[in-house]
């Protein structure tokens, strides 16, 4: 059965930063990319980033490259999300979702969501 758990949201100040996980049961990063994605009040979900089986990232979106990051332990099976100079536009409830394959592919073609962890930026 395949699960995704995310971890790590709270409330953090303008500039900060916050690292996300996803711990993923039921199958393994070796055989599946990992994306995060994100939902603000009121808007549609959107892509953040991808990693591949591979450790290649994909930015779905431009306005977090140079602040936000994507990496995986396979070990543990978690992927991680760095979020750094956090702005009050990042604020969404964020979630993992994974596919089967080797490289990412369009955000819409995800099969399997965790619940999402909420991350709030506000002074």
């Amino acid at each position: 059965q395949v699960q995704l758990v995310e971890y790590g949201g709270g409330l953090v100040q303008p500039g900060g930063s916050l690292r996300l996980s996803c711990a993923a049961s039921g199958f393994t990063l070796d055989d599946y990319v990992i994306g995060w994605f994100r939902q603000a009040p009121g808007k549609e979900r959107e892509g953040v980033l991808c990693i591949s089986t591979s450790d290649k990232s994909t930015y779905y979106r431009d306005s977090v490259k140079g602040r936000f990051t994507i990496s995986k332990d396979n070990a543990k099976n978690t992927v991680y999300l760095q979020m750094n100079s956090l702005k009050p536009e990042d604020t969404a409830v964020y979630y993992c979702a994974a596919r089967r394959g080797r490289l990412c592919p369009a955000p819409g073609l995800y099969d399997y969501w965790g619940q999402g962890t909420q991350v709030t930026v506000s002074s």
